[in-house]
């Protein structure tokens, strides 16, 4: 039995459910905004661990689960969450508490366990694990300085800013607009990289299946394009066997069985890598190119 973690209508797990349904694989879905009616009842004993789980009336003991699909997002933002009195949110946290530990120690493969997706928390730690994986990262500097800010600018040029957590943050150019309000990073410092120009690569990683996408565009953050007036092209891309064996080696490393690279491939053939995504949203490049990244996480998930 598989079991998916998260919001059915989101479109990543959506993608994996009709994947599974396709191969005729047995799956559960856990609807995180259905606490209220999804019971958890697990026990551990030793090394063991026991239990049920409940999703649209079907009973999973915990014993017969082989594999995860966890895509969650925070409790706290869910609708069911916002304005709720004190009881509703202890269950729903009591819930998620449940639910997680469960995924941790759960045996079998799991995209992907707390454990694993922890280093994305902080991109500047997780860039030191990158560059031990052998793969170039821009230079870096993380400051709540405006005058070292500045400095950095003009020793490098162009440079691009961008949150230091897992929050999604829309990378930008540190232009003179943005220079002009750099007095706020004094509250809270930010990251800033030299700015690497070339085409886009996004890797994804499933188990040892690796699919890559190459994308062209004329922005510095290619996900929000249409934005901003710009365009973003994306077509599958086979990588060199050296590259799909490093970054099958780094999510490996990372420990996670599902992960989504970001890479650039500079004009003088040289590859960086900006971060390693523990909860990509694939669907995004699977849409775009129809590459089957749902079908290989289906196959993944089933242990083939």
């Amino acid at each position: 039995m598989i079991v998916v973690c998260g919001i059915a209508s989101e479109r990543p797990v959506a993608l994996v459910t009709d994947a599974l349904r396709r191969r005729g694989l047995p799956y559960a879905v856990l609807h995180q905004r259905h606490f209220a009616d999804t019971p958890i009842d697990i026990r551990v004993d030793g090394t063991d661990v026991r239990g049920h789980l409940c999703s649209d009336g079907l009973t999973v003991p915990c014993s017969d689960v082989t594999g995860i699909y966890t895509r969650l997002m925070d409790w706290r933002l869910l609708p069911e969450a916002r304005g709720a009195d004190q009881e509703t949110l202890r269950r729903c946290q009591a819930w998620h508490q449940a639910l997680g530990t469960w995924i941790e120690i759960a045996p079998g493969r799991v995209m992907n366990r707390a454990s694993a997706t922890a280093t994305n928390r902080s991109k500047p730690y997780q860039a030191q694990l990158i560059r031990r994986a052998g793969f170039r990262v821009p230079e870096t500097l993380v400051t709540d300085d405006p005058d070292r800010a500045l400095a950095f600018r003009d020793r490098h040029g162009r440079v691009v800013y961008k949150s230091i957590s897992s929050v999604r943050s829309i990378v930008r150019l540190l232009d003179d607009e943005a220079a002009a309000r750099l007095p706020r990073i004094r509250s809270c410092p930010v990251q800033f990289q030299r700015y690497v120009t070339g085409v886009n690569i996004r890797v994804h990683v499933v188990a040892d299946e690796v699919l890559a996408t190459r994308i062209e565009t004329d922005q510095v953050d290619y996900r929000y394009a249409g934005r901003y007036g710009g365009r973003a092209d994306l077509t599958p891309w086979t990588p060199p066997r050296e590259l799909a064996r490093r970054c099958a080696d780094l999510a490996d490393g990372l420990g996670l069985a599902l992960a989504g690279i970001d890479l650039v491939l500079t004009d003088d053939g040289e590859f960086y890598c900006f971060e390693v995504n523990p909860s990509p949203a694939y669907s995004f490049y699977e849409d775009h190119t129809a590459q089957p990244i749902s079908d290989a996480i289906a196959r993944a998930l089933a242990g083939r």
